[in-house]
């Protein structure tokens, strides 16, 4: 495989980058500080933080990912061979994830209606991990940048699935109202005496932020410029590429810390389960 997670936080350790806006900006990559984020994630899955020349970079990240999409078409990219990537922005430290019409995921399917054809077909897959990498962008400095997997971190889909179907089936169980058939929460047609009037009733999702859902186990250094941190659990890990290089980083770079940790598992906080908690700071 080119790349995956741990490849990833090797590219960081090397070239950390707290300028998003000046990185953006002198490599020509996006307009918004979140696409200027999700183009720097891009970059350090596909080993191109430095690099100047398009073409190069546009062949590489080709080589890394069988596909990227846009902000409303979840996942934001997937790894050839790989994992999925959601990337999201906030604000501050403590801010939850927008994550609007679409709820958590532990794991995305290809039968999920949600996904555009494009990523349905780009490779041969049913299922892939997903990794949420939210960062922290205020005043164009990405001061904090952390990644999990959707399993750790989001319940399974039966659990969003079950009261989204309650809300739809109570909302469109109302009389005297001609619903019509959609993948929202409900539709109204004719609301008015002309009948060219209707209603959508959407979902709006949102889940508190990895570095509130995880302050059991982590807690950012306020003295330093940049707080990143990765969350992997231990079965995960053990199926990664490239965890020699990543440990034998953490005994040669100040900052960077690998932690055997104990995290709650989302459908039932009872469970615990090993993981690997990965932190570098600059």
């Amino acid at each position: 495989m080119e790349t995956n997670i741990i490849r990833a936080i090797i590219n960081l350790v090397n070239k950390p980058v707290v300028e998003l806006k000046e990185y953006s900006e002198s490599h020509n990559r996006a307009n918004s500080m979140g696409e200027a984020l999700e183009e720097y994630i891009k970059d350090i899955f596909a080993g191109t933080v430095n690099e100047s020349d398009m073409t190069v970079r546009n062949r590489r990240i080709s080589q890394c990912f069988s596909y990227l999409g846009n902000q409303n078409n979840p996942p934001d990219s997937i790894i050839r061979g790989g994992d999925a990537i959601e990337v999201k922005k906030i604000e501050s430290k403590g801010s939850s994830l927008a994550l609007n019409s679409s709820y958590p995921k532990a794991k995305i399917f290809a039968n999920s209606k949600m996904l555009t054809d494009a990523c349905r077909n780009c490779e041969q897959w049913t299922e892939k991990d997903i990794i949420y990498a939210v960062g922290v962008v205020k005043n164009n400095l990405l001061s904090s940048l952390c990644m999990v997997y959707g399993i750790d971190y989001a319940a399974s889909e039966v659990i969003y699935t079950r009261i989204k179907d309650v809300i739809s089936k109570g909302v469109n169980s109302i009389p005297g109202v001609e619903f019509a058939e959609t993948n929202e929460l409900g539709r109204v047609n004719r609301v008015d005496p002309l009948g060219i009037t209707y209603l959508r009733v959407r979902g709006m999702w949102g889940i508190e932020n990895p570095m509130k859902v995880f302050n059991y186990i982590y807690n950012r250094d306020e003295s330093k410029q940049l707080n990143f941190m990765a969350l992997i659990n231990q079965a995960k890990y053990d199926t990664l590429e490239y965890t020699d290089e990543l440990e034998q980083l953490a005994t040669e770079v100040e900052g960077l810390n690998i932690l055997n940790v104990e995290i709650k598992t989302p459908d039932n906080p009872a469970i615990l389960r090993s993981a690997k908690l990965v932190t570098f700071t600059v």
